[in-house]
């Protein structure tokens, strides 16, 4: 059998088309960019360009946008092995109006269906599921048949996998594997519009199946029926995962184990430039730091940095940072400006495959604190070093943005303006 992804994603991809015109309405933008998008497939790139091995299990149209995320995926490093066509349904598109520090309107084309809901169970390959050291899947993948079925395939598989498997400390050991639900609640997604009765239930289900929840506060209540942070977490752990990470946006980041452990981390100082896309750079961070075995305040601070780096940049998926960048923005306290320029938002056919790291080969990631071991599969080694004290200070004209940034295309605080038809 081929060696085991460290991260395979389910769900969500289309095309972004972002303006290229800051705080103008959508009915005035001239000029607009084109990304990839949906929130696990971003997540996937952004663990790529962390290093690791990742791929992704979605369906596009048979259409030239779904060529065109072909082309993307392959260009980040991403396997797009499992990214198959659907005839029946196009590609999806996604628009967003950029206001920057905290207004990014999403108007999202996924009908009459997208494809990425179209994904059957005997479609999936069950053996590279369960030997992922990380699956990622999100509430979105629940919100319709035949997606729910074969998400709920999926989780099974990699619950059976660990049946009789003692509970490990998914924080800190880098030979576990790790189940993550991203809660990412997407109302207009879900027949008939918002059903959050119905949505507990079937996220109650799949979180029998996951080891880590991640989700803002919003999102957690619909899981839960808590939105107090703690409270919130202990709701996630009962329901049977390890990890509980609820993101509370400007008040940064609560992570709870079900060892004990806890963190509560900050956000970084930052400009917002776009907030959409810090939930997904977030977790692919949050992958990256549980596959090198870092302590939980670690991977906290580590996520949160990397997701503020990407607030503070127009793209999403172009936009993901590579390890120096979280690195530095973990030393410098702040997402500074020289950061904040980062890969040009013109897509990755000019920051992909041929930038260091894209194609998860990267350089060895320095981990800013602690011990991280080296992992077997991963394409770095996570050296030791000493992490410097990460604070929020208030800056003039500066915007904090934590795990759950300013909204996103993935579990970021979303505050969607309305579904197009």
């Amino acid at each position: 059998m081929p060696e085991p992804y460290d991260v395979v994603t389910m769900g969500r991809i289309g095309v972004d088309l972002y303006p290229l015109d800051i705080g103008v309405p959508l009915a005035r933008v001239g000029t607009f960019g084109k990304f990839l998008g949906g929130s696990p497939t971003n997540v996937a790139v952004a663990a790529a360009r962390l290093g690791r091995r990742t791929a992704v299990v979605t369906r596009t149209g048979r259409d030239a946008f779904g060529d065109y995320l072909h082309q993307e995926l392959r260009g980040f490093g991403v396997d797009d092995r499992w990214v198959t066509p659907v005839e029946e349904y196009p590609t999806p598109v996604t628009f967003c109006e950029v206001f920057p520090p905290d207004d990014f309107p999403l108007y999202f084309y996924r009908q009459p269906k997208a494809p990425d809901l179209e994904i059957h169970p005997s479609e999936l390959d069950l053996d590279a599921v369960r030997a992922a050291r990380i699956f990622w899947m999100t509430g979105t993948g629940l919100s319709a048949e035949p997606s729910r079925a074969a998400t709920l395939t999926a989780l099974r598989a990699r619950s059976e996998g660990r049946a009789g498997e003692p509970r490990t400390d998914t924080a800190a050991d880098p030979t576990t594997s790790a189940t993550v639900f991203d809660l990412d609640w997407r109302p207009m997604f879900w027949d008939g519009g918002d059903h959050g009765s119905v949505a507990r239930a079937r996220y109650r289900e799949a979180l029998a199946h996951a080891t880590v929840a991640v989700g803002n506060t919003d999102e957690c209540e619909i899981a839960t029926g808590e939105r107090e942070p703690y409270a919130a977490a202990r709701a996630l752990l009962a329901a049977g995962v390890e990890l509980a990470v609820v993101k509370q946006g400007p008040k940064g980041v609560l992570a709870v184990h079900r060892d004990g452990s806890t963190a509560e981390v900050p956000p970084l100082p930052v400009e917002v430039v776009n907030g959409l896309g810090a939930g997904d750079a977030f977790g692919g961070a949050l992958c990256h730091g549980l596959l090198a075995g870092w302590d939980l305040d670690l991977i906290m601070r580590y996520a949160n940095a990397a997701g503020a780096i990407v607030a503070s940049r127009l793209a999403c998926s172009s936009a993901m940072p590579f390890p120096d960048e979280v690195e530095q923005a973990l030393a410098e306290g702040a997402v500074r400006a020289d950061l904040a320029t980062g890969p040009p938002p013109t897509g990755s056919s000019e920051s992909g495959a041929s930038e260091s790291g894209a194609c998860g080969t990267g350089p060895s990631e320095t981990a800013p604190s602690g011990t991280a071991p080296s992992q077997p599969g991963a394409s770095g080694t996570a050296p030791s070093g000493t992490a410097p004290s990460v604070t929020a200070p208030s800056e003039p004209g500066a915007s904090g943005t934590g795990a759950s940034g300013t909204g996103a295309d993935g579990g970021s605080a979303s505050r969607p303006s309305g579904a197009a038809s």
